[in-house]
């Protein structure tokens, strides 16, 4: 028989080489048909004090540690790296204002009316 793999929080890291871990599993209500959320924590061996409130980790079922601590912690889950949208090409530049145009201008004539 497989050993089970569960994911989870950590919710407490205050004992010596043992995590609490929070695992939440989605159940439909059997009268109103709706999803809720239904949670169970887990007492799991962290040989090395690796693991602290708030991380994500996976864990396994294993043989009894001690008098409620029959899981071991594998590490945390395996992300996915998110896909990088790529960036639109940059349109042609538009062209300046008519303002900025003629100011423009304006300043070519004086430097070419200066040299000439």
């Amino acid at each position: 028989m497989p050993k089970r793999v569960l994911q989870g929080v950590v919710v407490s890291d205050a004992c010596d080489k043992t995590v609490i871990v929070r695992v939440e599993r989605r159940v439909m209500h059997p009268v109103y048909k709706k999803f809720i959320t239904r949670s169970k924590k887990y007492a799991a061996h962290d040989e090395g004090n690796h693991f602290h409130a708030g991380d994500k980790i996976s864990i396994q079922e294993s043989r009894p540690l001690s008098k409620r601590k029959n899981w071991v912690v594998l590490g945390a889950p395996p992300v996915e790296p998110k896909p990088k949208a790529e960036k639109p090409a940059k349109a042609e530049e538009k062209p300046a204002p008519a303002r900025r145009r003629r100011a423009a201008k304006a300043e070519a004539a004086e430097g070419a009316g200066g040299a000439a």
